[in-house]
């Protein structure tokens, strides 16, 4: 069965609310077995809908539509797609009564325009909406499907994990493929470095299938099986996930759509049972931001400083003014010394330090962009690694940020 996903609304057009209704949908409907190869959104317009459901009937067979079935003048939606279809609306009466129960008990007062919302197709089903008015529809005909449910994405949600998608199952099930996705994430590695070094692989896949995705300093790859059931899709994935591993594996952090870098090094942190302090200069308290915005931050966090000008990474973190004077603020010397020293303050097992230029000018003779991160942990030797970032000041200090955050899941990694 191949599904399209036509959401509703000018509001969509406009920009002015995400499309998560999509993304949802389709996602269900992967897990399901049902393939999705397009998406449309057009406007809440009589005519521009009936052009979109012309075009999709001629290349799918499942039509979802999201979206336009509320009590407003401009929810047009199912009546539209009722007249397209010549096919009679039913009112369905218990849904009906809970909308008038709602206005009785809050006091107010039903205009005829609700009514609308417990319409569906007489020739069809409705699904119950328990988070809110629009019912949901369905209807098959001329071996087309056609599927309606409300945009608001708590009523939309919950009447796909209660109703649809046990309906739309059994639906599939004589023919159903099973597809699981899996979600690799890398650092330190570029998208276009990361492709070129898996392109055989990417070029001669087909199932499974391998899509990378750049994000905010690093790269994802999502890779999809497809199968008889979920163990032949998880053996396919596994055979080409040591096949990614044995070619980039050393920029691999963790896998998951709702991962990233920070939780994974807070979770190394309370493996090892490790606390963890910072010092700060170019990165102005954006590392210890950053790491407490994850949940049980607080285990392993104790504190940091932000030491921005010179006199403060002297007189308050302890930073001897030999290496002030001698060897500068974006030196080797500076980032151990800040790190050893914010580790000492605040009596954790680790401190990492942050110092250099964020840019746009430069700083004692050091280009935007240079920046050095030091390492102390207790028992080790202290270290530090320069590095240089080449974009703007604000880019430079979220991207030392992410780095630090490598720095140290691979220096706790070597243990």
């Amino acid at each position: 069965m191949i599904a399209e996903i036509i959401s509703i609304g000018t509001e969509l057009l406009l920009g002015q609310i995400v499309n998560t209704n999509a993304a949802f949908i389709a996602k269900e409907l992967a897990m399901l077995g049902i393939n999705t190869y397009h998406q449309s959104v057009v406007g809440d317009n009589t005519a521009k809908i009936k052009e979109v459901i012309k075009i999709a009937e001629g290349r799918s067979d499942l039509l979802i539509f999201i979206g336009g079935l509320g009590p407003t003048q401009d929810d047009v939606t199912k009546q539209t797609i009722a007249s397209y279809l010549n096919e009679p609306l039913e009112l369905e009466i218990e849904s009906l009564k809970l909308i008038r129960d709602y206005f009785e008990k809050t006091g107010r007062d039903m205009t005829e325009n609700n009514q609308k919302q417990a319409y569906y197709f007489e020739n069809g089903r409705f699904f119950k909406n328990a988070n809110g008015h629009a019912i949901g529809t369905y209807l098959k005909k001329d071996e087309k499907a056609y599927l309606l449910v409300p945009g608001p994405p708590i009523e939309m949600e919950r009447m796909f994990h209660d109703e649809i998608t046990p309906f739309l199952a059994t639906l599939t099930q004589d023919d159903r493929q099973f597809i699981v996705s899996k979600t690799l994430r890398f650092y330190g590695i570029g998208e276009s470095t990361l492709v070129s070094k898996l392109n055989d692989l990417i070029e001669n896949q087909s199932n499974p299938t391998i899509a990378p995705y750049a994000g905010n300093h690093e790269v994802s790859l999502r890779i999809t099986a497809s199968g008889k059931d979920e163990r032949e899709c998880q053996h396919l994935i596994t055979h080409t996930i040591d096949q990614i591993f044995s070619l980039v594996g050393d920029f691999y952090y963790g896998e998951g759509d709702d991962n990233s870098l920070v939780k994974v090094v807070g979770k190394l942190l309370q493996d090892k049972k490790m606390r963890i302090s910072s010092a700060e200069s170019l990165t102005g308290g954006l590392f210890q931001s950053t790491l407490v915005s994850v949940p049980q931050s607080s285990k392993v966090f104790r504190g940091g400083i932000v030491a921005y000008e010179e006199a403060i990474k002297r007189d308050v973190l302890g930073v001897s003014p030999e290496i002030l004077e001698t060897e500068g603020m974006v030196s080797e010397a500076c980032a151990i010394s800040m790190a050893d020293k914010c580790r000492e303050k605040f009596g954790t097992e680790i401190g990492i330090s942050f110092t250099g230029v964020a840019g746009p000018d430069s700083l004692e003779g050091h280009p935007a962009g240079t920046v050095w991160i030091g390492i102390s942990q207790e028992g080790e030797l202290s270290f530090a690694k320069q590095y240089r970032f080449m974009r703007d000041r604000n880019g430079n200090r979220s991207q030392s940020v992410m780095q630090g955050l490598d720095l140290i899941r691979r220096t706790l990694l070597k243990e």
